[in-house]
């Protein structure tokens, strides 16, 4: 019952928070829409398949992300469950932190994003390897890679996932949260300004912020109840 409520609280804040994957990943669209054969780039039908396979590559790396920090923070968690109850409190701090991020009244959440910002000089080179693309099947790989990206938005989830002290919860998790940003990573290469305008609009950014702070401050209460 936890696990699949965890999963549909993640694909609700992935969702929620589709107004900053525009922000974050708009270059990453110019990129990716330059890269598509000439003789692709004007069908529908092929644009949905390469970004059906670049989001599928997206979501893949998320989940393994999410696997290894589930598994590696399980043996520790069973040696004490104080750990596992600071995780908790650490992962329900950083949702309010995503919230008050989305709802634009504070950006503290972006300094987390600098702790990837040292490894990902390292690993975009490899994402060039598969431009142009050939085919279809080629922005899955690229799409794997800049799932690294950095990026404060999926670092939640990710200590979302390490509180969960399980691979199979961690993936599960990363999973709901992919899946919940695929609405707005899909639009965006497809009608990309109509949704920018609806998901940063004023009214659906402080409704999605203070959903997502609410879900942070039962967490926080949950895990300060328990230590």
């Amino acid at each position: 019952m936890s696990n699949s409520f965890d999963f549909f609280a993640a694909l609700l804040v992935g969702f929620l928070g589709g107004g900053h994957c525009l922000t974050m990943c708009g270059g990453v669209v110019g990129i990716f829409s330059a890269n598509i054969p000439s003789h692709h780039r004007l069908s529908l039908r092929f644009k949905i398949w390469y970004l059906l396979s670049y989001n599928s590559g997206r979501i893949a790396s998320y989940c393994i992300a999410g696997a290894l920090i589930g598994y590696s923070v399980e043996f520790f968690a069973l040696k004490s469950h104080y750990i596992l109850d600071i995780l908790k409190l650490t992962a329900g701090i950083i949702l309010v932190l995503l919230g008050l991020y989305i709802g634009r009244w504070f950006n503290g959440l972006l300094k987390i994003e600098l702790i990837g910002k040292f490894i990902w000089p390292h690993i975009s080179p490899l994402a060039r390897r598969f431009l142009p693309f050939k085919n279809p099947a080629w922005a899955f790989p690229f799409g794997f890679i800049w799932g690294w990206l950095p990026c404060g938005l999926v670092y939640s989830a990710l200590t979302w996932s390490a509180a969960s002290a399980s691979y199979t919860s961690g993936a599960l998790i990363m999973l709901g949260f992919g899946l919940g940003t695929l609405p707005a990573m899909l639009a965006m290469g497809l009608f990309s300004q109509y949704l920018q305008k609806t998901l940063n609009h004023f009214i659906f950014r402080s409704i999605a912020a203070v959903l997502i702070i609410s879900y942070g401050i039962q967490m926080v209460f949950m895990a300060v109840v328990s230590l």
